[in-house]
């Protein structure tokens, strides 16, 4: 029977980079006896191997850009954001902008709740302050208590508006935000935080049936004690506290601002300790307490209060000179007062210390490779011009802010992360290097990666007449002169976007020059270029083989437009090229047929293997037996394969046919042909059991057996 299977070969390359049109039809016929499943085994293994390098392509290709966009470079530099730009205002800037199809759901992401966050810290920070304040200082409870009264409620609103936003915050789970708002709020009440945020709105001002009027205060503690349940939803202003440490460009002076803000609160409280035990023992009872009368004349709320927090201060910060305790009471708390107070400034000054070096510390590093460099300098003795030149490159690197090394930095970044991160810096020097220009995107993404900045101090030789060509260069910033070998005459100056060197990395056949730069540029000032080098090129250049046919045809015109290609050669090279790529495709052709011949051959020798055991097993069941010495039955085969023991049997996992003994036999079996039959299917030789002499004699003698079986 024949089967014809049309074999399609398939190149990932020609949807996703352009590659060469490959695909080709091909039929092969081959007549099978019984093995028609093989054929269609090894069709089925060759298409199975090029979907799945098609398909590995495909991801490859979508991970760095959707298709072949023009404006690829265009959207990543003005930032593809433009959707979630327009959606930042109002709710948008607020909710879940995706998948949550129009329920209640926060994405903490967005700047609205980084906002939102913002009020809630507010009336946090309110409650912290005027709360302990308000119960203390009743001047200040009785200067405007109805004000107090609608902010404490209005704080009030907030806390309740946040507890919603807080049960319906998403959250990640398997690297997707959880939108649903019933696993939302399970997750949210399975948290800590929601017991706070519970026991923070409990209505407390019930109390004030008991405690007294909410709006004058007629003694310490005042009414407005009974808020303090208030204060337990710190843990959301610690959260804006993250955010806005994250976000910020001035971190260490963000943590410097966030420690003085605690310091404030923790002085603000103590000094409400302090005024409050004043009023238990007595305002101007002795020499350490408050005093609110001097001269006849009550001091005001704003005395009152400063003085409380100048000695709080200077209590905390272990200065001393204030009034000594006079009783047990004072003494004790002055002295857990100090404990308190050298914890505290051992506190601060270690963490505003370690912020002020983390400020400092790209300039101790720069600072110290400069040292080392010098240090070097003068252990070799170099002139003091070059010393000069080189403290000056420093002092250049330094004012220019280019002293960050962005390699080490960006090795934190995933690629996609740092090949948009590059294009946002570089795009505008791409685009002034012709030869990239309508470039796949793909290939403009593995460049921006690989281009090095170089700085070169005023009078330095970029590069020389005669040099080979291993580098190209994209003048970012400053003034390059063009000279004569003598460095007196100069024909050119090239500004910032100028690009040379671009053909020499190419490796062009029949380039006139040899890959050989043709002039010497010289760096006028302090010059800041952009280097590629031709290894990183060439790299690149492999995975992509139509944005290298492209780069050549481009170098390939401008050779021709200078007159320095030789068409003749770099014809010929391109003939070999071709014949070496058609060879290369035959040779995989061949290999693939000889791949499905050998998986064929295989299934046929598997199958022939099957059916020979089949037949031996078929040969076991008509074998005679024999009756021994002993007068029991005993196997022929078996008799003999062990009358020979100096031989050792040669076992074959496919033709290892086990002996069998059976109780009965039938009376006629036992003829001499019989056993010349049995004893041929298991023949010896000198050296062992001959399996294939066995195979074979085994199938004649079978097929004599049940000849003899269909007689009788």
């Amino acid at each position: 029977m024949s089967v014809t299977v049309p074999l399609v070969t398939f190149d990932p390359s020609d949807e996703n980079r352009g590659g060469k049109q490959r695909t080709k039809m091909e039929e092969e016929k081959s007549n099978y006896n019984g093995n028609d499943a093989v054929h269609l085994a090894s069709f089925t293994q060759r298409m199975g191997r090029w979907i799945h390098r098609f398909r590995r392509t495909r991801q490859m290709m979508s991970d760095v850009h959707p298709g072949p966009d023009a404006g690829f470079l265009e959207r990543y530099a003005t930032g593809d954001h433009q959707e979630e730009g327009r959606s930042d205002v109002g709710w948008n800037a607020f909710l879940c902008r995706q998948h949550c199809h129009g329920q209640l759901v926060v994405d903490t992401t967005q700047k609205g709740h980084y906002r939102w966050l913002g009020i809630v810290s507010i009336a946090i920070m309110y409650n912290y302050i005027f709360i302990v304040g308000r119960a203390v200082f009743w001047d200040m409870q009785n200067m405007c208590p109805i004000v107090w009264l609608v902010l404490d409620y209005l704080c009030d609103v907030i806390y309740m508006l946040d507890m919603i936003v807080h049960a319906h915050e998403g959250y990640l789970e398997q690297g997707l935000m959880v939108t649903e708002p019933q696993k939302l709020r399970s997750h949210y009440w399975q948290n800590w935080d929601s017991k706070m945020d519970v026991l923070s709105l409990l209505p407390t001002d019930l109390l004030y049936l008991v405690w007294g009027s909410p709006t004058e205060c007629t003694h310490v503690p005042c009414g407005v004690i009974v808020r303090m349940n208030r204060l337990l939803r710190l843990s959301r202003m610690m959260a804006f506290f993250d955010k806005t440490e994250n976000q910020t460009n001035f971190p260490n002076a963000f943590r410097i601002a966030k420690v003085m803000i605690y310091l404030l609160v923790i002085i603000h409280w103590n000094g409400c300790i302090y005024f409050a035990i004043s009023n238990a023992i007595g305002f101007g009872s002795d020499g350490w307490v408050v005093t609110l009368v001097e001269n006849g004349t009550n001091l005001s709320l704003t005395y009152q209060y400063i003085f409380t927090f100048y000695w709080s201060t200077l209590t905390l910060t272990t200065i001393g000179e204030t009034p000594p305790p006079e009783i047990e009471v004072e003494f004790v708390f002055v002295i857990v007062e100090y404990m308190i107070g050298i914890l505290i400034f051992a506190t601060i000054v270690g963490n505003i210390g370690s912020m002020i070096t983390n400020m400092n510390a790209s300039r101790t590093e720069f600072q110290t490779r400069m040292d080392a460099v010098k240090q070097y300098m003068v252990f070799r003795k170099v002139s003091k011009e070059l010393e000069e030149r080189v403290i000056q490159w420093f002092d250049y690197m330094w004012s220019n802010k280019q002293s960050l090394d962005e390699g080490s930095v960006m090795d934190t970044l995933p690629d996609k992360l740092k090949a948009e991160i590059a294009i946002h810096v570089h795009l505008d020097t791409l685009k002034q290097v012709k030869i990239f220009q309508d470039c796949e995107p793909g290939l403009l993404a593995e460049l921006v990666l690989k281009l090095q900045l170089q700085v070169f101090s005023p009078g330095d030789y970029i590069c020389r007449k005669g040099d080979v060509g291993k580098e190209m260069y994209i003048v970012k910033r400053g003034k390059l002169s063009v000279c004569s070998d003598d460095g007196k005459t100069v024909f050119v100056t090239l500004g910032a976007g100028s690009v040379f060197g671009e053909v020499s990395i190419l490796n062009i056949a029949g380039n006139k020059t040899g890959n050989r730069r043709t002039a010497n540029v010289r760096s006028v000032g302090y010059s800041d270029l952009f280097c590629l080098s031709k290894s990183d090129l060439w790299n690149a250049l492999q995975e992509y083989p139509e944005g290298r046919k492209t780069l050549l045809e481009r170098g390939r015109q401008l050779l021709l437009k200078d007159g320095l290609l030789d068409e003749e050669v770099n014809r010929r090279h391109q003939d070999e090229s071709d014949s070496a790529k058609d060879r290369i495709e035959k040779l995989e052709m061949a290999l693939d047929t000889l791949q499905t011949r050998f998986a064929r051959l295989l299934a046929e020798y598997t199958s022939s293997q099957q059916t020979m055991k089949q037949r031996l097993s078929r040969v076991e069941q008509h074998q005679p037996s024999i009756r021994g010495e002993d007068g029991t039955l005993e196997n022929v085969t078996a008799a003999v394969i062990t009358s020979t023991p100096n031989s050792k049997r040669k076992s074959s996992n496919l033709l290892d046919v086990p002996s069998r003994k059976y109780s009965t036999s039938r009376p006629n079996d036992a003829t001499g042909d019989d056993v010349d039959c049995v004893t041929a299917a298991a023949p010896f030789t000198e050296n062992g059991f001959d399996a294939d002499r066995g195979a074979e004699s085994s199938v004649s003698k079978c097929r004599q057996i049940e000849n003899a079986d269909d007689n009788q």
